[in-house]
């Protein structure tokens, strides 16, 4: 063949197999993130580094960097962080240890309670805390009534307090965390491991540790941004000297326009940390394999009789404190004439009534929010993780790290960007969006986008592309293809990641408190400001709601993903 009559021909461009409907589709996505995820934060920054004539200045974080108290609530908020993430990784990670790799009496029964707590927001967490361990709660009733203590003992009012109901809550996340890791390790390394003598503890600190690393960090991260970025619980112990709740008391207020701009500086340096903190974590591992394509199947190892006494006392005490909440919201939802006593004088439905009849808003408004904002999750995640999965478009990866990065962005800077991004109508408006209820369900949406692009890109991971080539083959449509063939393969991962959205839709506090618009509260607005209004018990009756509803979509969860969940302990 004579190369000099051969013509090179132009090889087919990644654009070349997408047609109209699929760029509009792809500029539509990339229209949802510029609109309601980069130009908030790009309106924080520029707003925490500007004068209100709009001045470049950076005397704003000089003065946050030389006031004395703001020093002290940024290293209270790491502290804290740091200190839940400690507790919670020596927790989840015996925890894990044990439901896998070994078998004891309730084993299968605490599987599944291990996850429970993580329904319980730490708002309604905080307030069954002070009904059973404050200073006129049960515990401190039944020991100055019957143990002779004079004061009572301080359980609860302090950092401390927060730490624990942190922990509590917690500690599931990190459990599942390391459970995803450490179950996709060899079992082969294990006994490799022991042929050479290393066992006990010295296997787990060479072998297993090391290898659970990625699940230990992504667990780890979001663990601490979540501590980290919750001021309503610390109110609620009248603990304010954190950032998160010196950010949420500047802002509210309406006087002092210096503490409301240190308000916005103090929810840039959150989101500043946040994204610190989440580079430096993909330093060591890739948080962005979202995917758990494979299980190894663990032989577990029967304790001798001590060791089956010391495990199921371990997890009878841990799950024994996680669930003194449920008991204190359950007395005072229940309760009447609860003062000065152990327990109520009287129970009764009253406070379901009101709550669920006289005020009905703040539980229809919390399933209709938390619905549309799974309506868009679904909307807009589906697509990214079929953009992420199957495609070359340039984009695809900054994609994937701006979902990877709304899982380390706190929900009170969040919140606080959306009040300066949308506080001006849009020229096609007349009404600013954050005075149209719709903005609500958006942030959610936001916020719990990444646990639908997860779900769904694990399961576009495990379906082979040869059963949609099959169907192309014979002439039906990428869309004809997706809802004949994909779609009823990847139903199950893309509910159960809506589901997680739902779950934690119906519990966010931080951005939602700040966006409050009234007549459109949710729950957990509902809860906090029934509680500091001294309405306590209205505020536990909506607790229990919240708890309900949340453990329904547990439920179906772990009926359709029990591999995933509470079966993936084996």
């Amino acid at each position: 063949m004579n190369n000099e009559n051969t013509v090179a021909l132009p090889k087919p461009g990644v654009w070349s197999d997408v047609k109209i409907g699929g760029l509009l589709g792809y500029a539509a996505i990339w229209a949802f993130f510029i609109v309601f995820l980069i130009y908030p934060l790009i309106r924080l920054f520029y707003d925490s580094f500007t004068t209100e004539a709009g001045i470049f200045t950076i005397a704003n974080f000089q003065d946050f960097f030389t006031d004395a108290f703001y020093l002290k609530s940024l290293f209270n908020s790491l502290l804290l962080g740091v200190a839940t993430v400690i507790t919670t990784s020596i927790i989840g990670i015996a925890i894990a240890f044990l439901l896998l790799r070994y078998d004891f009496p309730g084993r299968g029964l605490f599987s599944y309670l291990t996850i429970i707590p993580m329904i319980m927001p730490p708002l309604v967490g905080v307030m069954g805390f002070v009904f059973i361990l404050g200073r006129a709660g049960t515990v401190n009733i039944i020991l100055q009534d019957y143990f002779g203590f004079t004061h009572p003992i301080n359980f609860m009012y302090g950092l401390h307090g927060v730490l624990l109901v942190e922990t509590l809550h917690l500690f599931p996340l990190m459990t599942l965390s390391i459970v995803d890791a450490m179950g996709k390790i060899s079992p082969s390394l294990d006994e490799a491991a022991e042929s050479v003598g290393s066992r006990g503890l010295r296997k787990f600190w060479d072998i297993t540790f090391p290898l659970t690393t990625p699940g230990y960090v992504s667990g780890a991260l979001l663990v601490f941004i979540w501590t980290f970025a919750d001021f309503a619980t610390p109110l609620v112990v009248g603990i304010s000297d954190l950032l998160a709740s010196q950010a949420y008391l500047n802002i509210v207020q309406f006087v002092d326009r210096r503490l409301f701009k240190m308000g916005i500086v103090i929810s840039a340096i959150m989101v500043i940390l946040a994204i610190l903190f989440l580079i430096i974590a993909k330093k060591y591992v890739s948080i962005k394999d979202y995917s758990s394509l494979s299980y190894s199947v663990i032989e577990r190892k029967k304790l001798s009789v001590p060791a089956q006494v010391g495990a199921v006392a371990f997890m009878g005490i841990i799950l024994l404190l996680a669930f003194i909440p449920y008991l204190g919201l359950a007395l005072d939802s229940f309760g009447k004439g609860w003062a000065l006593t152990p327990f109520p004088v009287k129970y009764t439905l009253q406070y379901f009534e009101r709550v669920a009849f006289e005020t009905p808003k703040f539980i229809i408004n919390s399933l209709l929010f938390s619905g549309i904002s799974v309506a868009i999750c679904i909307a807009v995640g589906v697509p990214v993780a079929w953009v992420m999965s199957r495609t070359k478009l340039p984009g695809r990866g900054l994609l994937d790290s701006l979902t990877t990065l709304i899982l380390a962005l706190p929900g009170t800077g969040i919140g606080i960007a959306y009040m300066r991004a949308f506080r001006e109508p849009f020229p096609f408006m007349t009404t600013a969006l954050i005075g149209i209820w719709i903005i609500i369900p958006v942030v959610l949406a936001v916020r719990r986008l990444p646990y639908t692009v997860r779900g769904t890109f694990a399961s576009l991971l495990i379906v082979h592309r040869s059963f949609e080539e099959a169907a192309e083959s014979v002439g039906a449509t990428k869309p004809r293809t997706f809802k004949d063939v994909t779609l009823p393969l990847i139903w199950k991962g893309v509910l159960v990641g809506s589901l997680y959205s739902f779950i934690l839709a119906l519990q966010e506090a931080s951005a939602t408190l700040l966006l409050v618009i009234p007549g459109h509260e949710m729950m957990t607005v509902g809860i906090f400001n029934f509680y500091i209004g001294g309405s306590v018990n209205e505020a536990a009756a909506l607790g229990v709601i919240l708890i309900v509803l949340g453990a329904a979509c547990l439920f179906i969860i772990n009926r359709m993903a029990g591999s995933k969940m509470g079966g993936v302990f084996g």
